[in-house]
């Protein structure tokens, strides 16, 4: 997701949800949004505005009032700066303000002047949520124009479960990346892979390696935000699954991704293999858990060759469109052209794994994009999550 010069004000209203809050703005800094946080009074007695004027690099916005600049109208001033607005966590009373044009402090004074796009992410007891008041109020928002996101289902804070959770950061990012710009990958059916693939050799020890999936998971994510339709197969079950996927399938070795790979192809039109497979497997598993030997150092595991589910792809893709991974410690480029024109993949995404600050299980990611017939592009270090979204650009680019 890239969301570089794009300029988001966050309205944070007074709900025990407000300390998620924090970590979306991060996501969307992280993402390359400019963030301006805006608190009503009783939000700041669940988080001090220090939080948020710290992650943002800005004065929080509270007093409609406040007289710091007098050559502007802060609230008009906000207004007309935004991009997008963000009201989250949005409660029942700024609801009702805004459904009924109330304007009586900074928050809803300045969402009343905002002619940009502005996004309801609710958070409140589901009994609230519910009320004929609280549903009025949000069926007027929406015929104004506002997006209003659903809450979610589980824990809440009063001690049971019902409706009415704050949604996920997946969940928000990803409706706020589709408020702008269009879906380039709308209607597609995308097939991505994601995490390191285990072969057992014992039910306790398996070969495998450092891949923690996320490039992958922001794959997902990035093109469920471009409209396509998305399958995500994927062997790190731990991971949050990213919002809006037709559907995620769980695997553990190559084969059983080779397997299910195969199985969704020929319905595909995109193909991401982000997957880190395993090379090689143990020749022979064995059922019970190998123990030590006495007066034995050293014991002899005979491996043999994993499935080439990329290069099997290649040569069966008819109309779909093929992305490979190619992770590498040294001669990044001469290995990654090397593996363009044997695996026969129309994309292939290059990175250095050696470097600490970027590729397996860290959040940032630093690529060479390849292609038959071209220049190498580089896309310089950021999060994974705009990376992503570079590559299905390149991608759409070459479907358009």
């Amino acid at each position: 997701m890239d969301l570089t010069n794009k300029r988001i004000a966050v309205y944070v209203t007074g709900g025990i949800a407000v300390y998620k809050v924090a970590n979306l703005v991060r996501g969307l800094i992280k993402a390359g949004a400019e963030v301006q946080v805006a608190m009503t009074q009783a939000a700041t007695e669940f988080v001090t505005p220090l939080t948020f004027a710290t992650l943002t690099r800005k004065p929080v916005l509270t007093d409609l009032f406040n007289q710091d600049q007098p050559d502007r109208v802060a609230h008009i001033h906000l207004a007309d700066w935004t991009n997008l607005a963000v009201i989250a966590p949005a409660t029942a009373n700024l609801i009702g303000k805004l459904a009924n044009g109330i304007a009586d402090d900074f928050v809803s004074t300045a969402l009343l002047a905002t002619t940009a796009p502005k996004l309801i992410v609710p958070a409140m007891n589901e009994h609230m949520w519910f009320n004929p008041a609280t549903q009025r109020n949000l069926t007027q928002l929406k015929a104004d124009g506002y997006t209003v996101m659903e809450p979610d289902t589980g824990f809440l804070a009063e001690g049971y479960a019902g409706v009415g959770r704050f949604p996920e950061e997946t969940a928000i990012m990803a409706e706020v990346a589709q408020q702008f710009g269009p879906q380039r990958l709308s209607g597609q059916n995308v097939v991505v892979t994601a995490g390191g693939t285990q072969e057992p050799i014992d039910p306790v020890r398996y070969i495998g390696n450092r891949s923690s999936g996320k490039m992958g998971y922001a794959v997902a994510q990035a093109a469920v935000t471009m409209g396509a339709n998305v399958i995500l197969i994927s062997t790190r079950p731990e991971l949050p699954v990213p919002a809006g996927l037709h559907k995620i399938i769980y695997v553990e070795t190559a084969a059983q991704l080779q397997g299910t790979v195969s199985s969704v192809f020929e319905g595909a039109d995109v193909v991401v293999m982000a997957a880190a497979v395993a090379d090689f497997k143990p020749a022979q598993y064995v059922t019970h858990k190998i123990k030590k030997q006495p007066n034995t150092t050293e014991m002899q595991l005979t491996l043999d060759r994993t499935p080439d589910i990329l290069a099997t792809l290649g040569q069966q893709k008819t109309h779909q469109f093929l992305v490979g991974f190619a992770a590498e410690t040294d001669g990044l480029l001469q290995h990654a052209q090397t593996k363009l024109a044997a695996k026969n993949v129309d994309l292939l995404v290059a990175n250095d794994v050696s470097q600490h600050d970027r590729g397996f299980g860290v959040d940032q990611n630093a690529v060479t994009l390849l292609q038959p017939n071209a220049a190498p592009e580089t896309l310089a270090l950021a999060d994974k999550r705009v990376i992503a979204t570079q590559i299905l650009e390149r991608v759409a680019d070459l479907l358009d």
